[in-house]
């Protein structure tokens, strides 16, 4: 298991590897797992296995970058991945099949300014082949979990498109409600800043659903 530690606005301690966001102390891991599945960081060698995604006009219908082929896309996103990790702003994490070690697809935690506040968001793309399985509801649970247990959270989000009805499905069937619809500015490309649909649980929400309530 690893950790990745911050840089620039955080406060970083040296000695124990932990960034200091906000009086909340952060240490974003990979090696997390669920019954199918395990997770790592992203490495730049994950390009290519990530080409295949933004060579897919399905998958990417609503994340698309125009004006970039399919293996610049997918360099260039694996690229700003890696330096939100050395920034301190968390990022997806490559997503392996425990059984057949195949790389399915990438889920993780964001540090996102929405409406001028942070937010954490948990964000998922799989490959369209994997699709159908359920990872995406297992591993974006895996990572809500975490983030309640981990991080001293008020609430967790995902933001998605209007019209990506599968992804509001998967937030819809781990507890996360439409509250709200922002434009948010994308740091990744000009093309994704647009108006998404924000869906939220709060900790309180979180800890009925761990009751059975």
């Amino acid at each position: 298991m690893k950790s990745h530690r911050g840089s620039g606005d955080f406060f970083v301690s040296a000695r124990f590897g932990l960034i200091f966001i906000a009086e909340m102390v952060i240490q974003y891991q990979d090696g997390l797992g669920t019954e199918r599945l395990r997770t790592r960081f992203v490495t730049p060698e994950d390009a290519l296995i990530w080409t295949e995604y933004c060579s897919d006009p399905v998958a990417t219908e609503f994340t698309a970058i125009p004006e970039m082929s399919a293996a610049e896309m997918a360099r260039y996103v694996i690229d700003l991945t890696i330096k939100r990790y050395a920034d301190g702003r968390m990022g997806l994490q490559a997503m392996i099949d425990k059984q057949t070690g195949a790389f399915v697809g990438q889920c993780g935690l964001l540090i996102q300014e929405v409406d001028g506040k942070s937010e954490t968001e948990i964000g998922y793309h799989f490959l369209r082949r994997h699709w159908g399985r359920g990872y995406a509801t297992e591993a974006a649970r895996m990572f809500r979990d975490h983030a309640f247990e981990s991080f001293k959270l008020d609430s967790v989000i995902s933001m998605i498109h209007p019209d990506n009805i599968a992804s509001q499905k998967v937030a819809l069937r781990n507890g996360l409600r439409h509250t709200e619809n922002t434009y948010f500015k994308s740091a990744i490309h000009p093309a994704l800043s647009k108006e998404y649909c924000v869906y939220r649980i709060t900790r309180k929400e979180w800890e009925g659903l761990r009751r059975g309530a």
